[in-house]
């Protein structure tokens, strides 16, 4: 909206006695000083909405004072009881602002309008969950099956709308894999993958962030740290001359997916300010569905969905850690009658607080290991 803006007036100022006042709003036109903008439009709002949105919780009653059964099960019901009262929901608040921020300053292409409607349709099922949980006061949302359609459905939706447009029908028919030159995959047998692959990336990296927030800080601070990785691919993949140079794929339009990612990190800090330990808020599946998917999202849209994988290797961890626990579990139980576990409790930062881990010990570790994945991912782009 800011771009549309500044650019008619200086349409209407060129020739003008205005002319030279208006002209710095050229820098508008820079994706560089718009992300910049958007990072810090989007970490002021998020100071300023926090302590207010957090009050208008509180007075709608819209807080954790149910038991999670499994962690309760597990031995957590201390840390539960200290969590108790303390309002969810916040993603609502992220979500709003980070379409709110995406609006203001980038410009309106098909890859912004995809990113946003991934955000607020996996937003809104978030939100269905959380407010099913506080309305009967227990842990159980949204049934499993139902979110895992709605996310397949938008997964499949967004992969044939890509194929099927030959602007963009190579993101999914060429399917590119870290660490080489050339696609894996091409023509039919590679958009057979290609959709497979984009249904993989949103709904498997919605439901690993949703995973992954168990602790205070700890979902929303490594989403700032692979947000910056896809900042910088973003840049790189919307620049013709980088890409080349780097012998990644070109996709024009990305450029403003840039200012998206960044309007991201702004309010991912934004919301962390509240949230770090002891948090005032958790963002509950609100923000972790929404959060997840659309980085799943933004992987495909710049060519990249495996790199995701690397850059987002915590979550990863947190979900494969639930899938092999549920997995041996069941299967130990058919083959010997009870079931087994892997893990002391699943996900993964469970399984140390119960090794005796502080909580702000296992959200820093995690913070660490998420940097060294996210140069891991960045090391793509040159180990070829």
């Amino acid at each position: 909206m800011l771009f549309y803006l500044s650019q008619n007036i200086l349409i209407l100022a060129k020739g003008t006695s205005f002319e030279s006042f208006f002209s710095p709003l050229r820098l508008f036109s820079y994706i560089t000083v718009r992300s910049a903008a958007a990072a810090v439009t989007a970490l002021l709002l998020s100071w300023w909405i926090g302590p207010r949105f957090i009050l208008w919780l509180k007075r709608l009653k819209f807080g954790q004072n149910y038991d999670d059964h499994a962690e309760e099960q597990g031995g957590l019901a201390a840390r539960i009881l200290s969590k108790r009262g303390t309002p969810t929901m916040g993603g609502l608040m992220i979500v709003m602002i980070i379409d709110v921020t995406a609006v203001l300053w980038a410009q309106w292409n098909t890859l912004i309008q995809l990113t946003l409607l991934t955000i607020v349709v996996l937003g809104g099922l978030g939100f269905l969950d959380d407010y099913a949980k506080i309305t009967r006061q227990n842990s159980k949302g949204v049934q499993e099956f139902i979110k895992l359609w709605v996310q397949g459905v938008l997964a499949v939706f967004v992969a044939v709308y890509l194929w099927r447009i030959p602007a963009t029908s190579r993101l999914i028919s060429d399917v590119m894999v870290p660490f080489l030159k050339h696609p894996a995959f091409t023509g039919m047998a590679g958009a057979g993958v290609g959709i497979l692959l984009t249904a993989l990336a949103i709904v498997g990296s919605s439901n690993a962030v949703n995973l992954t927030d168990g602790l205070d800080g700890l979902a929303i601070g490594c989403t700032a740290i692979v947000s910056f990785v896809f900042l910088v691919l973003t840049y790189l993949a919307g620049n013709a001359k980088a890409s080349l140079y780097l012998q990644i794929p070109h996709v024009p339009g990305a450029g403003e997916l840039t200012v998206f990612c960044a309007a991201m990190i702004g309010a991912s800090l934004g919301f962390l300010w509240f949230n770090c330990h002891p948090a005032q808020i958790f963002m509950g599946d609100t923000g972790s569905l929404a959060l997840g998917g659309v980085l799943g999202m933004i992987a495909v849209l710049i060519h990249q969905p495996l790199v995701l994988v690397i850059a987002g290797g915590v979550f990863v961890a947190e979900a494969g850690s639930v899938i092999i626990q549920r997995t041996w579990f069941k299967y130990t139980r058919l083959r010997f009658g009870e079931g087994r576990r892997v893990f002391l409790m699943a996900p993964l930062h469970h399984h140390f607080e119960k090794l005796g881990w502080y909580e702000s010990q296992i959200v820093t570790r995690f913070y660490i290991l998420c940097v060294l994945f996210a140069v891991v991912a960045l090391s793509t782009l040159k180990i070829r």
